[in-house]
């Protein structure tokens, strides 16, 4: 956290000048105050890393002004200055929360020592308050991924193999399918942890200002530019820089993305200072970027770049056997938030749930859920509670070819269920083992071109077993 504006509130008009000239001689950006009072109006209106305010000046005493500013910006650290060298007053303005103390006349090398000590206590308050953050945000990210499917196993694996080393990362995935979570879970793995995690939406800001906020701009850069500004890959020095929608960015500036990539440099709008970072990229996109490299819509170059290790998240309606957990997890997240008794789904409910298409992903089906718990007032959620919520294809719904056998007899179980109003005590059990093991038992005698023996051995029973099935299932054998 470097410093960059400092107040001097002081009434004596050299010395306002004095330390001014030298810390603007240093790259600062510096507000002067002629009494108390109008250094109280800026510590309101701004925002500053540093105040140095004389003990005595008019309408407000540096004392009294260093408690306001205790009440009003609690971090913002104060220097106080004062021409009469008492114990009383040194004691008094650290009793009051002033950072240092210090006497008239003074070398401005003493401002430098100042200064120097400010920015370490600056880094190491923001090392603090970061870590803090992360590790909150480390334990909500675990919670938050939630899935046990094929496919998210395949991610968790993923994460976990690259997390530590500080190789590029694409996430692609539909709208609302985690990929910021993904990005957070890589950097709270890695040997990042404790550096800043820094995300920006590529698609959500106007292109004429996204380069500015990728790399900051220089005081006078442009119209409004009245002080220097930090971009993003500043701000996530030594840490982690999430693109989010990087396939909405302009292609000019994804040639400079490529160049900070290759160069691990950057320099600032308005600035010809090349300034270097150290930032790992997590990249993430909801669209067909190798679909965009082919229509020039999209630097290939680039495109290759960001793809060193890819992360796929599949869409909900393809690991449906993820959503009882889901909701779950987003039953008992709502109650909390609204400090209500915990909810929960019939079976009923939850196979409305199960069967829709979900095109919103995660996050419909945690809005589906959050406005169910609002508006319910039962303990139990019916379907009733879920009403527009439809299966995919008009009732039928489907799985992509690469989803897993259990996702696909769970959706098509679910589906056949779905017109059952009550289920009662039958021999549900027996029907659907039959129906699974009938083609199983097929398939794997056609393979073995109906040797019994070798069928049986595949399948991890005795002969005689398999025997028995064939009969009892009506398995009607042929020979080849």
């Amino acid at each position: 956290m470097p410093l960059n504006r400092i107040l001097v509130a002081d009434d004596e008009e050299s010395m306002r000048w004095v330390l001014s000239k030298a810390l603007k001689r240093k790259g600062f950006t510096v507000d002067l105050a002629h009494d108390g009072r109008q250094a109280l109006s800026l510590v309101q209106d701004n925002n500053y890393d540093l105040a140095i305010l004389d003990i005595k000046m008019p309408g407000i005493s540096g004392l009294d002004l260093l408690d306001k500013i205790r009440e009003l910006k609690s971090d913002l650290l104060v220097v106080i200055m004062t021409a009469e060298a008492s114990m009383k007053n040194a004691v008094e303005a650290m009793k009051r929360g002033a950072y240092d103390y210090i006497t008239k006349p003074f070398d401005l090398d003493v401002i430098d020592a100042i200064i120097e000590k400010v920015g370490r206590a600056r880094e190491i308050a923001g090392q603090v308050t970061m870590l803090k953050q992360e590790l909150k945000e480390r334990y909500q990210v675990e919670k938050n991924i939630i899935g046990n499917s094929p496919a998210m196993r395949e991610v968790y694996k993923t994460i976990g193999k690259v997390a530590a080393s500080d190789v590029t990362i694409l996430v692609q995935g539909e709208s609302g399918t985690g990929k910021e979570l993904v990005a957070r879970a890589v950097h709270f793995n890695s040997r990042r942890l404790g550096k800043p995690f820094v995300a920006i939406n590529c698609a959500a800001i106007p292109k004429e200002l996204l380069e500015s906020e990728l790399f900051g701009f220089e005081k006078g850069a442009f119209t409004g530019a009245v002080e220097r500004k930090l971009g993003k890959f500043e701000q996530a020095n030594q840490g982690t820089l999430f693109l989010d929608e990087i396939g909405d960015m302009p292609l000019d500036l994804q040639a400079k993305i490529l160049r900070v990539l290759q160069e691990r440099e950057i320099t600032r709008t308005g600035g010809n200072q090349s300034i270097p970072v150290d930032v790992r990229i997590v990249a993430a996109t909801n669209q067909e970027l190798i679909e965009k490299v082919r229509q020039k819509e999209f630097r290939e170059d680039l495109f290759y770049r960001l793809n060193v290790v890819p992360i796929n998240l599949v869409p909900l309606r393809e690991r449906r056997e993820d959503i009882p957990q889901l909701v779950q997890y987003f039953l008992g997240r709502a109650s909390a938030e609204m400090d209500i008794s915990d909810k929960q789904c019939t079976d009923e409910a939850m196979a409305v749930l199960t069967a829709h298409s979900w095109p919103g992903n995660v996050r419909e089906l945690e809005n589906t859920i959050k406005r169910a718990v609002i508006l319910s007032s039962d303990p139990l959620l019916t379907p009733r509670d879920f009403e527009g919520l439809e299966p995919l294809s008009g009732g039928q719904p489907t799985v992509s070819h690469d989803a897993s056998l259990e996702s696909i007899v769970d959706l098509k179980l679910r589906s056949c269920m779905n017109g059952i109003e009550k289920l009662e005590k039958g021999d549900i059990h027996a029907m659907v083992l039959e129906q699974v093991e009938r083609p199983l038992i097929r398939f794997i005698l056609e393979k073995t071109r109906w040797n019994q023996v070798k069928a049986a051995d595949i399948l991890g029973i005795n002969r005689n077993t398999l025997r028995k099935k064939i009969n009892d299932l009506g398995i009607e054998l042929k020979r080849d």
